[in-house]
């Protein structure tokens, strides 16, 4: 998966989307460590839980433990940290085919939630000047995205096969590299 030349519409959703979770674990790990790039550990960290992903042997974490990160957190916005003018905002975009539920659901400023709007998520993010939103949430926002290609019967489906204005995200926008740690926070 790591070469460049791969042809990505022929890779299937599961690869597409274990590797963009496992890449996010790498970038986790290191800036746990306080690291300002990435090393053999992180990188082994990508690999393991990649091949771990796909052969079964290990899973996505549940949404339970962003719903402790989002409450310990608390009231303040999770894309740029202002505790002014907040509301409630959906991850996955209702407009888009999002869930109107507590998973999908996380605070945000009346700046933040107007500029994002109906936008994809990671398209906001591009949108903003590719300025990478807190891991946190991005980590929300992939398990949201797995979590509907689990239970839509899509993850084994190749990214060729996929119409992508019938699912509620912008799948070739999911980041599968990272800046180095040193430039991406947690929260």
């Amino acid at each position: 998966m790591a070469k460049a030349n791969i042809d990505i519409s022929q890779l299937t959703l599961k690869e597409h989307l274990f590797y963009a979770y496992a890449n996010l674990a790498m970038a986790h790990s290191a800036i746990d460590n306080k690291q300002t790039k990435f090393d053999k550990f992180n990188y082994s960290i990508r690999a393991k839980l990649y091949k771990g992903l796909l052969n079964g042997e290990m899973n996505v974490r549940t949404l339970f433990d962003d719903e402790k990160v989002k409450l310990s957190i608390g009231t303040k916005c999770n894309y740029c940290n202002s505790t002014e003018q907040l509301a409630l905002d959906h991850i996955l975009a209702q407009k888009l085919g999002g869930k109107d539920s507590g998973d999908n659901l996380v605070y945000a400023c009346k700046t933040c939630n107007s500029s994002k709007g109906k936008k994809d998520l990671m398209e906001w993010m591009l949108f903003k000047g590719n300025e990478f939103l807190p891991l946190m949430v991005i980590r929300r926002y992939l398990k949201l995205v797995i979590n509907y290609c689990v239970e839509n019967h899509l993850m084994d489906l190749k990214i060729s096969e996929i119409e992508m204005d019938k699912v509620p995200f912008k799948l070739l926008l999911i980041p599968v590299k990272f800046p180095s740690p040193d430039k991406l926070r947690l929260v």
